[in-house]
């Protein structure tokens, strides 16, 4: 059947088990399964091509960037073939004056800011991994600094899709605002592969920060740190980021970057502004509360070189701790909850660690509320699985979601029926709209 396949992508499809394997799998998912096959996709004809052949023998595909989700996204639940766009990887079109950018999927983040170096704009939305911008708006992705800038929905002005029956279809506008119609871009934004694949995205783009002011602060204990957390944030500053990382989560940077921060859990905070006297008036409130929430060391960063050192610290966590515990299994969790409701979630979350005798930690962006536990087991702990599930009970009880920005995939399926109710079955009913015969991505997200 795939040699079908072979004959009508010449050169674009391979059964290689080392492609197989890459495709079979993501970040942090424990199970693996490969494809039958791979598509390298390099234009819309391809993917409508591939879309063709699926209809007709009647097998799944799966969209394919960089592979850097964390939920399952990519995993095959069956026989199925990948379809790989990370070859669709350019930047289209540049409008410096409209702040927009027209690209591919396979674009990463990296490279779109490497492509608007000397335009005096970037693209905020850091999910930490270089991961394909259509991908990231396929799990509705954001970072550190969605707290200033939103994530993937409020930086997407604009998509081209391709359906299931190989339509495709122009959502959005390249326009700052617009009232015509039903919002179906935002339906796909979110909505890993199952609803159609991502083929343009128009992104929103911000001027490059004039001034930044970045703080490292150190706390005795996690009740502060979260404390101090949502001080800042109550304060209504606008701070660009405002990162939590716990003692175990510093330790473990310490060890694998070589950094000699106190192994005591910290807050990384950075602030952007236009003008250096705005600069120094939003820091220095923002110090003296993080200063009455108990703050024992205020580290700022005062070159270019340390922010980034800072921030690479940051978005290396999750390895540092996988190399502090090698030979484990790590389960990351991807609560969200409204701010107020945060340091109560933190303390929950580090109570549970205990009572339940695991190991790991706790970082993530509590500026917005969400933030993550790795959690660390021998495999096949069906501790971890527990954990996740009392922590998720906890959230949604505070008002929160299971998740705030990871997406479903294969892990919270289970969660949604409880923190969405009848509102399941209307979204299965999308599902069978877009995609009556089930080939897009099947599995995710529900059953």
């Amino acid at each position: 059947m795939v040699e079908s396949l072979k004959k009508i992508l010449p050169q674009k499809v391979s059964t290689a088990p080392t492609d197989l394997e890459a495709h079979g799998k993501d970040e942090s998912y424990p199970i693996h399964h490969p494809p039958m096959a791979v598509v390298y996709a390099e234009n819309l004809s391809d993917i409508q091509t591939a879309l063709a052949w699926t209809r007709k023998h009647h097998i799944p595909v799966i969209p394919f960037g960089a592979g850097t989700s964390l939920e399952g996204h990519v995993v095959p639940q069956g026989p199925a073939i990948s379809l790989d766009v990370s070859g669709l990887n350019r930047v289209v079109q540049i409008h410096p004056e409209d702040f927009m950018a027209v690209v591919e999927p396979g674009l990463t983040r990296k490279s779109l800011n490497e492509a608007l170096k000397g335009t005096g704009l970037f693209f905020p939305v850091d999910p930490g991994a270089d991961a394909s911008l259509g991908g990231m708006a396929a799990t509705n992705a954001s970072g550190t600094t969605t707290v200033r800038y939103g994530g993937m929905r409020q930086s997407v002005l604009a998509l081209q899709v391709v359906l299931a029956n190989g339509e495709v279809l122009e959502l959005g506008r390249g326009v700052r605002k617009t009232s015509a119609g039903y919002n179906l871009k935002d339906l796909f934004i979110g909505s890993e592969g199952t609803l159609g694949l991502i083929t343009r995205l128009t992104l929103k783009l911000h001027p490059l920060p004039e001034h930044i002011h970045t703080l490292r602060v150190f706390f005795d204990n996690l009740t502060q740190t979260a404390q101090a957390a949502y001080a800042v944030m109550a304060s209504g500053l606008p701070v660009a980021r405002l990162e939590l990382v716990d003692g175990v989560g510093i330790q473990a940077i310490n060890h694998y970057l070589g950094r000699s921060y106190p192994e005591k859990p910290a807050l990384f905070v950075e602030f952007h502004s236009s003008t250096h006297q705005a600069l120094e008036a939003e820091s220095s409130l923002a110090i003296e509360l993080i200063q009455a929430a108990g703050a024992i060391r205020i580290d700022p960063a005062r070159t270019q070189e340390e922010r980034t050192a800072q921030w690479e610290a940051r978005h290396q966590a999750y390895w540092a701790l996988v190399n502090l515990f090698p030979g484990k299994e790590y389960l990351s969790t991807d609560t969200a909850v409204p701010v107020s409701k945060m340091p109560d979630l933190v303390q929950y979350s580090s109570y549970l660690l205990r009572e339940m005798g695991l190991k790991g930690n706790i970082l993530g962006h509590v500026g917005d509320g969400n933030f993550h536990t790795l959690v660390v087991c021998e495999p096949g702990d069906p501790r971890a699985e527990v954990f996740s599930e009392r922590l998720v009970e906890h959230t949604l009880a505070l008002g929160g979601t299971c998740t705030g920005e990871h997406g479903v995939g294969l892990r919270k399926k289970k969660y949604l029926a409880k923190e969405h109710g009848p509102a399941l079955d209307w979204m299965r009913q999308i599902k069978r709209l877009f995609d009556p015969e089930n080939l897009l991505n099947p599995g995710k997200i529900f059953d």
